[in-house]
């Protein structure tokens, strides 16, 4: 998977991660991480744009999980750790909508795998990514 990432400015500056490939647990922790580094660096509000993202797995949805807690200034469950760091996603799935961190474009079989798990419910999905930015 390939992550390229630059910033639209809108009321607020938003980072968009642009997702190529597969998001899998091969590379989940590389989400992750961009994540974390933009986020040190001043990062508030991300678009993670799924256009082009062409499967998930659950390691891909921890991920999601994961910087969705960062966004919040929570902890993030401990990946290398497998099973918890899935169930920890409930706590997610109860919570309110992401007000930090929302999904563009995510092709239909990665959008059916979002609405499966109570994701649809969680992040705001946007098609148009002007209206994605003017909603942060």
């Amino acid at each position: 998977m390939n992550i390229s990432v630059s910033t639209e400015n809108g009321r607020v500056p938003v980072t968009v991660l642009k997702l190529d490939g597969q998001l899998d647990g091969q590379n989940y922790q590389d989400l992750i991480n961009k994540a974390k580094e933009l986020y040190a660096a001043g990062a508030r509000d991300f678009l993670v744009d799924m256009g082009d993202l062409t499967y998930i797995s659950s390691a891909g949805l921890v991920a999601l999980h994961s910087v969705a807690l960062l966004t919040k200034g929570e902890e993030m469950p401990d990946t290398e750790n497998g099973w918890s760091a899935y169930r920890s996603m409930g706590k997610t799935s109860k919570a309110s909508v992401q007000e930090h961190i929302k999904l563009l474009s995510p092709r239909d079989d990665v959008k059916s795998v979002l609405d499966m798990v109570g994701f649809g419910n969680v992040f705001q999905i946007f098609n148009d990514r002007d209206e994605a930015v003017r909603s942060f």
